[in-house]
């Protein structure tokens, strides 16, 4: 009986000893990410691009304001009443914290909605990486913000009903 007392024994400071180490490095950890969080830095520099997705193309001119968003001459809910194309647009600014920050004004031609948010959002992201490399490179690569989409539409092809769909097939 004394030996499973000493091996539980053992087990609890060890298990003790462990427990010990995690909160100091988890202390220093929690320390660092506060340091991040602190507000960012606006700058007061505009910027311009251009995004692109299936067959919607959008201008954006970002500049220093109140973060109103301009859409081909109305505001961002009336132009894209979905809640998840609003969302999307505004990812760029919520990954870098600089929601309300910047006044956004686009033009958007062709495609649907969903193809325009989408191409809408790389510009933004375009022209916030285009104001600050430095700061704001890292996360909009890492987020996938910085990369366009290059899925479109295939064409139709001959003979063929769509792109890939045939007329059925009669035996006799």
């Amino acid at each position: 009986m004394s030996n499973v007392a000493d091996v539980t024994n053992s087990d609890n400071t060890s298990t003790d000893a462990a427990t010990e180490v995690a909160p100091s490095s988890y202390s220093t950890e929690s320390t660092a990410p506060a340091a991040e969080a602190a507000p960012r830095a606006i700058l007061s520099v505009s910027g311009a691009a251009v995004g692109r997705r299936k067959q919607a193309i959008a201008r954006v001119r970002i500049a220093p304001g109140a973060g109103t968003y301009v859409v081909n001459g109305r505001t961002l809910e009336e132009y894209f009443p979905n809640k998840l194309h609003q969302q999307l647009i505004n990812d760029p600014f919520t990954v870098l914290q600089l929601g309300g920050a910047y006044d956004v004004t686009a033009r958007i031609t062709g495609g649907g909605p969903s193809g325009q948010a989408g191409a809408l959002r790389l510009a933004i992201a375009r022209a916030l990486n285009e104001i600050d490399r430095e700061n704001n490179r890292a996360t909009l690569k890492k987020a996938g913000f910085l990369t366009r989409d290059a899925r479109v539409i295939e064409r139709k092809k001959a003979g063929l009903k769509k792109a890939r769909k045939a007329p059925q097939y009669s035996k006799r």
